[in-house]
């Protein structure tokens, strides 16, 4: 008997995801999210990620969500099928995900605490390029960095828009963040770094009202940004499932050998 009897049943809007859920409704008896053992999501990367902040939103601990996908990429989603459920439950690998806490100053004054799965990402608003400054643990490791932004990645992200950033993979279980440029100006050969998952990160927006920065922490955005300080939230762990065959780890690791 699986340690997840209890189950609630989510699904993004999308027409496939629609007609899966519609499939799924029938063959077991579903219970609210906040009664559940586990929530089966039906849907994409991005319903996936909108799942898991919806679970950080709630009072009561997040409880672990087996993902199948019905989206594009699927790269925290396992394989959908509408049978064989119960046994795929029996033999998941479960895995941590810590989230990234931001706290969001903007020009205005007003602060804004976002969670974040993937990354936080610093973007230029407008055709100036960002020019920021860098501190890592309350010490300016980079007076200035002009860049079209700039992001702090998890390994469970580094494989998103990290990646595409050129940034590194890092493997689960590392104890690492990325701290990437996205498209850096001056200095024009800094690619990077990667520190300890322990950092705390504040980036400054130099010369705010000339050249404007967005924060985004996965789908939530704040415009006009002064300063965002970044660190690992320690105090809410998310859990995700997989199919042993498809399991996070060994997707994260073969994403390094992809052509």
């Amino acid at each position: 008997m699986s340690e997840y009897e209890r189950r609630a049943l989510v699904a993004s809007p999308t027409p496939p995801a629609q007609q899966a859920a519609a499939e799924l409704r029938d063959m077991a008896d579903w219970v609210d999210a906040e009664d559940a053992d586990v929530v089966i999501a039906l849907g994409g990367d991005g319903f996936m990620l909108q799942t898991l902040h919806g679970m950080l939103e709630r009072r009561k601990p997040p409880v672990p969500v087996f993902g199948m996908n019905l989206g594009t990429v699927g790269f925290l989603m396992n394989e959908w099928r509408s049978y064989g459920l119960e046994e795929r439950l029996m033999r998941v690998r479960p895995f941590k995900v810590t989230p990234l806490q931001a706290t969001v100053t903007a020009v205005d004054g007003r602060v804004h605490t976002l969670p974040a799965i993937n990354e936080v990402s610093l973007l230029r608003e407008t055709r100036q390029t960002a020019n920021l400054e860098i501190s890592v643990n309350d010490r300016i490791v980079m007076p200035e960095l002009a860049c079209d932004g700039i992001l702090v990645a998890t390994p469970a992200g580094s494989t998103a828009y990290n990646l595409s950033a050129q940034g590194p993979i890092l493997p689960l279980g590392s104890g690492m963040l990325a701290l990437t440029p996205i498209s850096p100006f001056r200095p024009r050969r800094w690619r990077g770094a990667i520190l300890t998952d322990r950092a705390r990160f504040s980036i400054r927006i130099l010369d705010s009202s000339k050249r404007p920065v967005s924060a985004v922490a996965d789908q939530r955005e704040v415009r006009d940004v002064a300063r965002v300080d970044i660190c690992m939230d320690r105090s809410r762990e998310l859990t995700l499932l997989f199919d042993p065959e498809h399991a996070l780890d060994d997707r994260i690791t073969m994403e390094q050998f992809a052509s």
